[in-house]
């Protein structure tokens, strides 16, 4: 079993950063595969970055590319979102997710993930 809780959310103006962590059990951390996902009120949770464990491969999704850094600390089994000029468009709950089984891609579809936590909430005020 796998535990993901998720920090660093909060409320910040547009254009402001924040750096959001996801603290994960479990002694192969450093063999998941970890996604960034997010849900706006009303709106559907989509992906927004992964970082495979093979490689540190990782992917964006097109709306936060170039502002968003995803990055991994296996020795403090935790994974990090970088998410820098921030808009209201980027308003959600944002989510973690653990894939145990993949080694170099990143997962886009939420159900292929294994385990979730529990979200953090972001707000950007314009």
């Amino acid at each position: 079993q796998v535990q993901l809780v998720e920090s660093g959310g909060g409320l910040v103006q547009a254009g402001g950063s924040l750096r959001l962590s996801c603290a994960a059990s479990g002694r192969t951390f450093s063999t998941y595969t970890m996604g960034w996902f997010r849900q706006a009120p009303g709106k559907e949770r989509e992906f927004v970055a992964g970082i495979s464990w093979g490689f540190g491969n990782t992917y964006y999704a097109n709306s936060v590319k170039g502002r968003f850094t995803i990055s991994r600390d296996n020795a403090k089994n935790t994974v990090y979102l970088q998410m820098n000029s921030l808009t209201p468009e980027d308003t959600a709950v944002y989510y973690c997710a653990a894939d145990v089984t993949r080694y170099s891609s990143v997962p886009y579809y939420e159900q292929e993930y294994d385990y979730w936590g529990q979200g953090t909430q972001v707000t950007v005020s314009s």
